[in-house]
């Protein structure tokens, strides 16, 4: 097949690529990590949609965390009624 390339595996990496790919699996788990973080410590008014949405969608490659902190975060204070 013309254009096709096969999937490279660890040993034919060059210790430079190896290296960029821990540094991003590093950081894919970080966001993902502070995602789900930022999911239980806000509380559900603040969150666009289900809790369990997100929580799966952050699992989901580099994407799902993005999606959730542009997306998923209600931005600004939650208004309350003042009681005077």
């Amino acid at each position: 097949m013309g254009g096709m390339r096969k999937k490279k595996s660890w040993k034919d990496m060059t210790p430079g690529q190896r290296r960029t790919a821990i540094v991003a699996g590093v950081l894919e788990f970080a966001l993902m990590l502070a995602a789900q973080r930022s999911i239980t410590n806000t509380p559900p008014e603040r969150i666009r949609g289900s809790k369990a949405f997100w929580r799966a969608a952050s699992f989901i490659n580099f994407f799902g965390p993005v999606g959730y902190f542009l997306v998923g975060r209600r931005r600004g204070t939650v208004t309350q009624a003042s009681s005077r």
